[in-house]
């Protein structure tokens, strides 16, 4: 079996960058991309700020509090999306298997490419250098036979890097990782692997999947393979939308049910458009509730038709909320979601779902 190529290709805080080249006297100086308001986070940091410990998902106010001479730069999304469209035309002069992880990153699968390249390696060379001569910025890109390897790799030699893992040196590689470097391994899991005495790579493989699965679920699977360098993964091209929603953290926490009632009801307003823009159809409606301790839960209801139009979400909506329990505590986020896709056409029988192995993790939740 012919061995895969995949290619991880990450712009360097992307975000940031752009606003540096379009405004050249921010370069060199700490700037974050971000809302700048007593409830803001950092979006993206450029590495003179990453200097001050400031990173995504930090709240801008402490952000401030570490560096008081940082900028702040509201963010202009139309403006990143215009120089992703052209990174993105780039990775098409070599190959059509691109997974879109978000704006600023993609997987690629080479392995048969349009120029009938032979090195995976010299083909991430050439696009990195394509899209510094097009956009004027830096693009970091990790090699190797999967997507795990290639992630990794991506990250490893940032700002401008470019790292190749081999296949016969892929469990070397792993072995010198620190676990936060593995991808699927947040803070908070790092702390748990810490307390069992897990730091690296190497001591990751040294647990039994028994033992993995124990302490961290389904994830500890995923952990037992990527510390054997097993991923086959595919570079997946084309996504089935499985859910719609909309989200909301307020300035000032809501204490009173009418105003959150009243800021539903706009989400609910916004929901409907969305779903109508994504022509989705889902039969599941779900509430998140976030309260000032970061607290979050969530209720759902399931319908045996799709929901869509305002009035149907504000009624489950309403119906949802009462199950909250509030416990007198302020409330600093609302979200309603609408997932469970139905086809449009019933008689084709319940939508098939393309699942990826292993899910993408959450992150812990900063904001």
């Amino acid at each position: 079996m012919k061995q895969r190529k995949i290619i991880h290709v990450d712009m360097d805080a992307f975000y940031v960058s752009v606003e540096e080249l379009d405004n050249p006297s921010l370069k060199g100086k700490p700037v974050v991309v971000g809302h700048d308001g007593p409830r803001g986070v950092v979006s993206t940091a450029n590495y003179v700020a990453r200097k001050y410990g400031i990173h995504s998902a930090l709240p801008i106010a402490v952000a401030h509090r570490l560096c008081p001479n940082l900028i702040v730069v509201e963010p202009h999304f139309n403006r990143y999306k215009e120089v992703s469209r052209q990174v993105h035309d780039i990775f098409h002069e070599y190959t059509d298997l691109i997974e879109p992880l978000s704006l600023d990153e993609a997987y690629l699968d080479v392995t048969n490419n349009k120029r009938g390249m032979d090195m995976a390696v010299d083909i991430a060379r050439e696009i990195k250098q394509k899209i510094k001569q097009v956009t004027g910025l830096t693009a970091s890109a990790g090699v190797s036979y999967c997507k795990f390897l290639a992630k990794v790799a991506s990250d490893y030699r940032k700002p401008d890097g470019l790292c190749t893992v081999h296949p016969e040196r892929a469990l070397d590689f792993i072995d010198n990782l620190k676990v936060e470097q593995l991808w699927g391994v947040g803070e908070k899991t790092a702390q748990h692997m810490h307390k069992i005495g897990v730091f690296t790579g190497r001591q990751l493989r040294g647990l039994s999947l028994q033992q993995l699965t124990t302490q961290f679920g389904k994830m500890g699977r995923v952990f037992y393979n990527f510390a054997r360098r097993i991923d086959d993964r595919p570079v997946v091209t084309e996504w089935v939308r499985k859910s719609v929603g909309c989200e909301r953290t307020y300035i000032k926490d809501l204490t009173r049910m009418e105003d959150m009632l009243a800021e539903l009801d706009i989400l609910a307003g916004e929901l409907e458009g969305r779903l109508a823009r994504n022509n989705f159809k889902g039969r599941t409606l779900v509430l998140k509730v976030k309260f000032s301790d970061f607290r979050q839960t969530t209720h759902s209801f399931t319908d045996n038709i799709a929901i869509e139009q305002k009035e149907k979400i504000m009624t489950l909506v309403k119906v949802l909320l009462d199950e909250v329990d509030f416990q007198q505590k302020p409330v600093r986020l609302l979200g309603i979601t609408v997932t469970n896709p139905v086809e449009e056409d019933e008689r084709r029988g319940p939508i098939q779902l393309y699942i990826e192995w292993p899910p993408y993790p959450q992150e812990e939740d900063t904001t």
